[in-house]
């Protein structure tokens, strides 16, 4: 497993256990953490309301999509991956590239969401600096505790994810180190179409 899939795992993890669910939707516009753990109940009730308790179906997929709609900012975390190229492509390319991002998230740990074996997660208080704020948290295992933080700025008046640390490596930074040569060597077109071919691969793969 390469340091990406290891971060995004990691952050799965992650988003599989909450302590409480917070019903006022003004609040949680108001409070980091409070955006965390809705995300994270969401995502917790739509695998205990699964069929099949051993992997992911599409519905599964698109009721766990709606939980975190509007609580992640896919598009920064796609334009941080890509670095300084981003502002020279179109906001066409820049909306095809995002969504392939979305995908390839998605569809790289979908399906191992299906792994959690009650790992216990630890919330901290929202810590601000400026119009950012950041919320670590604790995956506390059997064996081991695993640091995780959430970086959050405010988007259309809410605060969105726009980056996890797992254990201080950024899943943003991977990314963007993952990114660095074929963007060098085939430019942002070829980056977008060997994530739209890795997407390609994943979809057929469950398909099979």
């Amino acid at each position: 497993m390469n340091t990406t899939m290891k971060s995004i795992f990691a952050a799965c993890l992650m988003l599989l256990t909450t302590l409480a669910w917070a019903d006022d939707a003004a609040t949680a516009e108001d409070n980091p953490k409070i955006v965390v753990e809705k995300a994270v109940n969401g995502i917790l009730h739509a695998l205990e309301n699964r069929k099949d308790q051993s992997r992911l179906t599409e519905q599964d997929r698109e009721a766990i999509r709606k939980q975190v709609e509007g609580r992640f900012d896919y598009r920064e975390m796609a334009r941080r991956s890509v670095g300084k190229a981003w502002k020279n492509e179109s906001t066409e390319k820049q909306d095809a590239f995002t969504k392939t991002f979305r995908d390839l998230l998605e569809r790289s740990y979908g399906n191992r969401l299906s792994e959690y074996h009650g790992q216990i997660v630890e919330f901290d208080s929202a810590e601000y600096k400026k119009s950012k704020a950041r919320v670590k948290t604790r995956v506390v295992d059997a064996n081991k505790t695993t640091p995780v933080e959430y970086r959050l700025h405010k988007r259309d008046g809410k605060w969105q994810v726009y980056d996890i640390k797992i254990e201080g490596v950024s899943l943003v930074g991977t990314f963007r180190k993952d990114f660095k040569g074929p963007l060098k060597k085939e430019g942002f077109d070829g980056l977008l179409k060997q994530l739209q071919e890795k997407v390609k691969r994943l979809k057929a793969k469950e398909n099979a």
